[in-house]
């Protein structure tokens, strides 16, 4: 049981390392429930080879996947070839990107990923974690999505807020380093499944576990999760 009950002065996340228990003996009787729920999992990103795939989850950053389609529409159309965007005048650009949010910053990292691209990948987007990472605004939640979504291989599980919250509330991790909270949720669950971990609690995320107000009353798995004694308080 949580060891107190949080003031209304709490903000968007009640959940710290001393509220909620280790729920992780319960991950396989949650995760079996959370699949039948959302048993046809998507990317929300629109793209069509790996370099849009690449662009698109680089944009996404700190904006929504909605936002993010409307700007790759026509992004896409002007920028065809990883050529296009390394040579891309840093400028125009930003302005192409505006939109995204932190529009600077990323087509800053855009062009600089792109040249590195051509110079060290003949053009390629590079299909292992070690080189993805290695490119100018990619990280390790950024690699596993490039590398599953685009290439179909799977090596780890992508940790974005959603994914942060939810796993930090049902009990299956203490940790808020992204880093640390992809090794716990790879250490419960089975090789096959960490492509669509990621995806289904960001759809839990999204649908009934958010940030303000989860909606725990209808949550599917209310009676396992350790947070719902908090949250229940708001009905």
């Amino acid at each position: 049981m949580p060891e107190r009950k949080p003031k209304k002065s709490d903000t968007q996340d009640f959940v710290s390392e001393y509220i909620i228990p280790d729920n992780t003996r319960n991950f396989d009787r949650i995760w079996i429930l959370l699949k039948e729920e959302y048993p046809d999992v998507r990317p929300f990103l629109n793209y069509s080879n790996p370099l849009e795939m690449l662009i698109a989850t680089v944009l996404s950053a700190q904006s929504t996947d909605i936002q993010i389609n409307r700007v790759t529409e026509k992004l896409f159309k002007k920028y065809r070839t990883v050529e296009d965007y390394a040579s891309a005048d840093l400028r125009e650009l930003e302005n192409d990107l505006y939109s995204s949010g932190f529009y600077k910053t990323k087509a800053r990292n855009i062009k600089a990923a792109a040249q590195m691209i051509v110079e060290k990948y003949n053009g390629e987007v590079p299909k292992t974690m070690e080189e993805l990472i290695s490119l100018p605004g990619v990280g390790r939640k950024t690699a596993n999505i490039v590398l599953a979504r685009a290439f179909g291989v799977v090596e780890g599980v992508a940790v974005d807020t959603h994914v942060k919250r939810v796993s930090r509330r049902l009990g299956f991790t203490k940790n808020s380093d992204p880093d640390k909270i992809e090794q716990d949720l790879i250490s419960l669950a089975r090789r096959e499944d960490l492509d669509s971990i990621s995806m289904t609690l960001i759809y839990h995320g999204r649908k009934i576990c958010q940030a303000r107000r989860p909606k725990c009353p209808f949550c599917i798995v209310n009676q396992l999760c350790p947070s719902s004694v908090i949250f229940m308080n708001q009905y």
